[in-house]
């Protein structure tokens, strides 16, 4: 990739007037009929294609957010947009908990299929991330007896009630929601940038681990009474973080010494964006059970809960379902874009990836402001500080967001001062220098100020 102080392309700058006066004028409708939602600045798209969004002004931005690392395919694929179309066509729902469908049966199929090998497993689909997380609560206690589950501090699992129990990232998302579900515990999640418990560096792992063992188990929440840990092979919403070397092969044995089962929450790192199908492939182990949701609809609303075979037959008739799960329209879609990830979209994220992650790193010569720079594939995560304290610098991270808005660079925080890269995993490596280029800019003018 070209170095960024030696800009390959003519940056187009937006108007001073973004946004503009048809986006200023459906921001106003919308607060008048939608309930708040802590919307982050004022883009409102009007029509996008691939990586690239245009809003109803018609400024282009470049799309680093992906919705969320939802849009793995990119926005508005043609083989997603004619697999919806022809679906649509033949029929839309039929409640997959009742009746069988095709679609429902093909995108479970294929699912499976990218699993990894050494054991069956069996999917149950729902509508969303935090759909996916209760399922999976709901499986391990039924299927071990037992009712405590230990989540991790920074982690992120959803916002229904027993996700938003194991969920720690940031208070604001539990003010007003107290209680929480009975049986939660949290462990400390081994950050090598940020070590916890005052831990060396290069003792994350160890000291995080036997937290667990040493202080949890010993006092408030024996291993005899937990029926999983939940936990998520590279922290989203807590920052983009990458676990130390060796924490997540350590938890699985600790798992299997206690008869405790391992769920990974893929939600934002699953279905390629890590260079691989799943993010725990990384580490070298195998989860009992895994959540999956954003990238896995290309951009409609699908979840999935994948267990081990002999886990999710314990489940009898009734002990679990929904309405919309297994839609048929949406599992059209999510077979299709499986098909993409399997031949394409996870090699390109493998490939690109770790260039867009070298080309932030370079930016950390001309900006002391960049502490870390860390991720696999397309799922990068930018942490800005304070040069002289080291701390993190949450009004910098927000203000670098907004100012790359600006420049016509769409990211999202993440953490208490992470930018995030999410694109799609269409990325192409012109799009990602691009991406950097905007991304200096814009981080140049917020520390000029």
């Amino acid at each position: 990739m070209a170095s960024p102080s030696t800009p390959k392309y003519t940056i187009d700058y937006m108007p001073s007037d973004v946004p503009g006066p048809k986006a200023r004028a459906l921001v106003e409708r919308d607060g008048r009929v939608l309930a708040p939602m802590g919307r982050v600045y004022p883009l409102v798209i009007d029509h996008a294609s691939g990586c690239e969004v245009w809003d109803v002004d018609g400024h282009r931005y470049l799309d680093m957010c992906a919705g969320i690392a939802v849009l793995a395919a990119g926005h508005s694929h043609p083989r997603l947009v004619q697999a919806a179309q022809d679906q649509l066509t033949r029929f839309t729902h039929m409640a997959g908990t009742d009746f069988y469908n095709e679609p429902m049966i093909k995108a479970a199929e294929k699912l499976v299929s990218l699993m990894p090998g050494g054991q069956d497993w069996q999917v149950f689909f729902t509508n969303s991330g935090t759909e996916a997380i209760e399922a999976c609560i709901k499986l391990a206690r039924y299927a071990t007896g037992r009712q405590n589950i230990i989540g991790f501090y920074g982690g992120f699992h959803g916002r229904t009630y027993g996700s938003l129990t194991l969920t720690a990232s940031k208070p604001r998302q539990r003010i007003g929601f107290f209680p929480m579900l009975p049986g939660s515990f949290h462990a400390f999640y081994p950050n090598p940038y940020r070590p916890p418990l005052g831990s060396p560096a290069d003792r994350v792992a160890e000291t995080c681990l036997s937290f667990i063992e040493q202080t949890l188990f010993t006092t408030t929440c024996p291993p005899e009474e937990v029926a999983a840990i939940v936990i998520e092979p590279i922290q989203g919403e807590g920052g983009y973080v990458v676990p130390a070397p060796g924490f997540m092969q350590g938890l699985r044995e600790l798992c299997d010494r206690h008869g405790i089962l391992l769920i990974c929450d893929e939600v934002q790192s699953g279905v390629g964006r890590t260079g691989k199908m799943w993010g725990f492939e990384h580490e070298g182990i195998m989860p009992d059970i895994v959540a999956s949701a954003k990238g896995l609809g290309g951009g409609l609303p699908i979840g999935a809960m994948i267990a081990r075979e002999e886990l999710a037959r314990k489940w009898q008739p009734g002990s679990h379902g929904n309405t919309y799960g297994g839609n048929g329209l949406i599992c059209a879609v999510t077979h299709e874009l499986l098909c993409l990830v399997e031949e394409e979209l996870t090699a390109n994220a493998a490939a690109v990836g770790p260039q867009l992650k070298a080309a932030l790193e370079d930016l950390q010569s001309r900006f002391p402001q960049i502490g870390s720079v860390r991720g696999r594939g397309l799922m990068i995560g930018v942490e800005l500080i304070d040069p002289a304290s080291g701390e993190g610098d949450h009004d910098l991270a927000d203000a670098v967001m907004e100012e790359a808005f600006r420049k016509g660079l769409l990211v999202l925080t993440c953490g208490h001062s992470t930018i995030r890269f999410c694109p799609p995993l269409t990325l192409t490596v012109e799009q990602a220098e691009e991406a950097v280029e905007r991304f200096a800019l814009a981080l140049e003018a917020c520390v000029a100020k």
